[in-house]
């Protein structure tokens, strides 16, 4: 559980912070259909649904996203090296 809660505190990349903002604007967009005022025909509520799913993972994925980590989430060592040995 330390190390999901060191990766979400940890510093974020430009293109996951791109893309973090975009999903959340996907969300909103979703939760805007599924909740009008207005009768929306179905299918419109049911992308709606599909797009708040959608904005959420994006959201979540993006936001564990961290520089200066590889792809096992284990620290990268900095000596020096530029490939393995």
């Amino acid at each position: 559980m330390s190390k999901i809660i060191d990766r979400l505190s940890g510093k974020t990349p430009t293109f996951f912070r791109k893309l973090r903002n975009i999903g959340i604007v996907i969300a909103t967009v979703g939760s805007v259909l599924i909740a009008a005022p207005i009768a929306l025909p179905a299918v419109l509520v049911t992308v709606g649904g599909y797009l708040v799913t959608a904005g959420g993972v994006v959201t979540a994925v993006s936001q564990l996203a961290n520089v200066g980590e590889d792809a096992v989430g284990e620290k990268l060592e900095s000596d020096g090296a530029s490939g393995p040995s």
